[in-house]
């Protein structure tokens, strides 16, 4: 995208609303709250979003997705890779006092049953979590099938230990998880 006033008033949108919902979550989350946490004029919202709040929301999530991924260092084995993941996502909810949640989770339970864009949004996101995994361990000696059952079940409880652990304001469910799943991925 161009280096332009329009791409970093649309790029100051998105990231206004991933903040948002991470703090507020999606219905929490007006129009009006997003563009003035972005500081942007009013107008510019539905020029850069015609499809409103549900396009901003998708892009919010794509968003999300994107930096999930980038946490996903390469080197390593796959159990090392993880324990990377979660010792970063440790790191995040403590400096941000356990107020900041997985903006994906959030948008699938609150919207997944009434957005079906919002719903894809949010398969896409986990896919492109689940997918790279699944790469990496299909690579240290796992069948594809094994390799896709058992990234798909470590993404499923690295979003559940980022709940309890907000819940709880502690990160021992993300250290129990990173202790039960680690070994795993790692045996040949």
């Amino acid at each position: 995208m161009a280096d332009t006033k329009g791409a970093r008033t649309s790029a100051r949108l998105v990231e206004s609303m991933l903040e948002l919902i991470q703090t507020r979550g999606y219905s929490g989350t007006g129009l009006n709250t997003v563009v003035a946490h972005a500081n942007a004029p009013k107008g510019s919202l539905y020029f850069h979003f015609p499809g409103g709040k549900e396009a901003l929301g998708e892009k919010a999530v794509a968003l999300a997705a994107e930096r999930f991924r980038a946490m996903v260092t390469p080197g390593g084995t796959p159990g090392e890779v993880v324990r990377r993941v979660l010792d970063a996502l440790a790191r995040l909810l403590e400096e941000g006092d356990y107020q900041l949640g997985c903006p994906v989770s959030v948008v699938t339970l609150e919207m997944g049953a009434e957005s079906d864009r919002l719903r894809a949004a949010c398969a896409d996101a986990f896919e492109s979590w689940v997918a790279p995994l699944a790469a990496l361990l299909t690579a240290h000696g796992r069948t594809q099938a094994e390799a896709r059952s058992l990234a798909t079940a470590t993404v499923g409880m690295i979003e559940g230990a980022v709940i309890m652990s907000r819940a709880q304001r502690s990160v021992t469910p993300l250290r129990c998880a990173a202790d039960t799943v680690v070994p795993l991925l790692d045996r040949p």
